[in-house]
């Protein structure tokens, strides 16, 4: 069970969901569609938490190993076009039964890279989104952005359309690592914008590594990690590189054009432990198996409600969402995603369904659990009230073998990841899938 890999081979990837997205089917469509035609799923403690997902998948490049839905060749007239098209599918989810009169606890702008959008593109959009939707009363709503795509102005505009917490995509300092890696910016850029993101008092303010980009060495990663230390924010978010099948350096992987050129997992797992300590060392503590926070007020509503079970409303191409235990992708082309959503005839426009999957309610269980578990603890009694399961008696095995290997310790409540555990929590987590899940495709 806990044999794995040491070699970065594509394929490799990064738990976010539960079943496999492999799994999904357009067959399913028409289970989200009643789920969405519903009222929301009220629980002991009311409705279901709401969230909402907007995905602008627009780049100035596509980074090497970059997986999401992107475009770099659209022009403004497309852009113009795409945002229409997204402003109309807010239009219609704000309609449905589902949202059940609940607020947004959280709202998140991802890509892509949201920031590539114009200070006027991005208000002329949420004028559009506002006609439909509020998040005045979310905990909070995330932007990520590009530190090329910031000017002060557009700085300002983020904080004028109510972001709270602005999540940085810095990945390295190294200008080498970074243009070898096909990152569109250098680090010029990000010392550049961090004292206008300092002046702007966003409630918290985040910075994305990547530790195993190609390039990199110890050295270099050591002085990046210094580098963002420098930086102090708020939370560092730092992942280890993957290599799932749709990235540049996979498909020249698979094509026989090129030798796997990421570090392996030791090495990686290794430079996250350094890092882990100098952040511990300066005041941090850790918050999940790739987060530390500077202070213990720093939150993560995104993160902590969707682990929990929330309901998600996921809007933009191929975006992914969770309505009532149905798990759902949009279209993912964009003659398809646009053309449903005529915003030139509005009269005929639809919501742009790709594909779904019911969960049962075991399977919602394994979702919760090996989530949560990425925080580094889980408590067992949560999941017999919710689910009514002993998850330490269900899966009794692998809890053991992984003790016995010093990746995790069993308490009376709780369930908690040693370091050597956490930092290879994803490795982990397959042992708790269903049997008919287990070794199948994940994305």
């Amino acid at each position: 069970m806990t044999s794995e890999a040491i070699k970065t081979d594509v394929g490799s990837y990064f738990i976010s969901n539960y079943p496999p997205f492999s799994q999904w089917s357009a067959e399913n469509v028409g289970e989200v569609e009643r789920a969405m035609a519903a009222p929301p799923v009220v629980g002991p403690d009311g409705p279901t938490p709401l969230g909402l997902y907007l995905h602008i998948p627009f780049c100035r490049k596509r980074c090497k190993f970059c997986y999401f839905k992107v475009f770099t060749d659209k022009q403004a007239s497309q852009v113009e076009q795409y945002c229409a098209a997204l402003s109309r599918e807010i239009e219609l989810v704000s309609q449905l039964p589902v949202m059940g009169g609940r607020p947004f606890r959280f709202v998140y702008f991802g890509g892509g890279t949201p920031s590539f959008l114009s200070s006027r593109q991005l208000l002329r959009l949420v004028d559009r989104l506002k006609a439909s939707v509020s998040w005045d009363e979310a905990e909070e709503v995330t932007f990520e952005c590009e530190p090329g795509t910031l000017s002060e102005a557009k700085v300002g505009t983020l904080k004028e359309i109510g972001v709270t917490r602005l999540s940085l995509g810095v990945e390295h300092f190294d200008d080498e690592i970074l243009e070898q890696n096909g990152r569109a910016h250098q680090s010029p850029e990000i010392y550049k914008v961090w004292p206008w993101i300092q002046a702007a008092g966003f409630d918290s303010v985040n910075i994305d590594l990547i530790a195993g980009m190609v390039g990199d060495t110890d050295a270099k990663w050591q002085d990046t990690v210094r580098k963002a230390l420098e930086f102090a924010p708020d939370s560092v978010t730092i992942y280890q590189m993957e290599l799932p099948f749709n990235t540049v350096y996979s498909k020249d992987i698979l094509g026989g054009e090129i030798e796997t050129p990421v570090a392996d997992w030791p090495t990686k797992r290794g430079w996250v432990d350094w890092a882990f300590d100098q952040f511990r060392a300066n005041g941090y503590s850790v918050s999940s198996a790739y987060t530390l926070v500077k202070s213990k007020d720093v939150k993560f509503s995104y993160r902590d409600n969707l682990w929990r079970g929330s309901d998600l409303l996921a809007t933009g191409i191929a975006s992914f969402g969770h309505v009532s235990g149905v798990h759902y992708q949009n279209k993912p082309e964009w003659d398809d995603y646009c053309g449903a959503l005529d915003a030139e005839n509005p009269e005929n426009s639809r919501l742009p369904l790709g594909r779904a999957l019911t969960l049962t309610t075991h399977q919602a269980l394994v979702r919760e659990m090996i989530l949560q578990l990425k925080k580094g603890r889980i408590t067992p009694s949560y999941f017999e009230e919710k689910f009514g399961v002993d998850i330490v008696d269900h899966w009794k095995d692998a809890w053991v073998e992984y003790e016995q290997n010093h990746l995790l310790s069993l308490a009376q409540d709780e369930i908690s990841l040693t370091r050597t555990g956490l930092l290879r929590v994803d490795a982990l987590l397959p042992a708790f899938f269903e049997a008919e899940h287990q070794g199948v495709r994940y994305t």
